[in-house]
């Protein structure tokens, strides 16, 4: 397998809340949900929250191949729970959670798995090119986003608007109604997206955070089969850095209303040889 890995924070020296890695076969992508300051009960943070979580989901999904993916995803959300319910309070409603996506190679397949707004870039032989991304939070975040969309980005308006905005999907977190997302409940891994795909069908698979995919889904400037294309001829450094210089174009989301002018943005290309 070839993997290359690109990963950049909303700002220069601002903590990464975004986590990607590898090992054989296997491959993780998470994406932390930023609290903007919010009290979470958990000292620790969402950056150790979504790396613990990364790094126990890759352990687990590599040395438990029979098991599937959603399996192993709520096996290390109780461990990342044993870890820090002693000294953390996750009964606070915005305790730290994380978007997951996690794929595996085995048995002449390819497994996958998406939680939350990340997407998984499945890069046929033949040219076509599937994404999968898990829309229930966009879903919600539509009907309940209006106000943050009024103001300009950065304002104190649009602070005020967003802070609600997140409040009120808070409330509606791992719930029917609502979303599904990584946190302190490990039954979240039940509502996970998840499908396999035969292995020799493939050339690549991405795995990309959202802050790296808003070229397509966001700012509407590239296609998905673009998307594959950049990362083929010129690895995930290049698509964030066309994120990144869309992004400066518009710092205030007068022509693309967006809750950051800059997210975490992560993007980890694996290339099957």
């Amino acid at each position: 397998m070839r993997i290359a890995l690109g990963s950049l924070p909303a700002q220069p020296g601002q903590e990464n809340e975004d986590f990607a890695a590898a090992a054989s076969g296997a491959a993780v992508l998470l994406d932390g949900a930023g609290t903007a300051g919010a009290e979470t009960g958990c000292t620790h943070g969402v950056a150790w929250f979504s790396a613990t979580l990364g790094g126990l989901l890759l352990s687990t999904i590599t040395a438990h191949p029979a098991r599937t993916l959603a399996h192993c995803l709520a096996a290390a959300i109780r461990a990342v729970r044993a870890l820090h319910e002693n000294d953390c309070d996750l009964t606070y409603r915005a305790s730290p959670t994380s978007t997951v996506v996690a794929a595996r190679a085995t048995a002449g397949a390819l497994e996958y798995l998406v939680l939350g707004d990340s997407t998984i870039l499945l890069a046929e032989k033949g040219g076509a090119t599937t994404a999968v991304t898990d829309r229930r939070l966009d879903d919600v975040g539509k009907r309940l986003r209006g106000p943050v969309d009024t103001f300009p980005t950065g304002s104190p308006e649009h602070a005020a608007a967003l802070a609600e905005y997140r409040d009120a999907l808070t409330g509606l977190r791992n719930r029917p109604e609502g979303f599904w997302i990584a946190g302190p409940d490990p039954q979240a891994a039940e509502h996970a997206l998840t499908g396999r795909v035969p292995l020799e069908s493939l050339s690549s698979v991405a795995l990309l955070s959202d802050g790296a995919t808003r070229l397509v889904d966001r700012f509407e400037l590239a296609t998905w089969q673009e998307t594959v294309t950049a990362l083929d001829s010129s690895g995930p450094n290049e698509l964030i850095r066309r994120v990144r210089e869309v992004e400066a174009g518009d710092p205030v989301g007068r022509r693309w209303p967006r809750g950051k002018a800059h997210d975490d943005a992560t993007a980890l290309h694996w290339v099957l040889t």
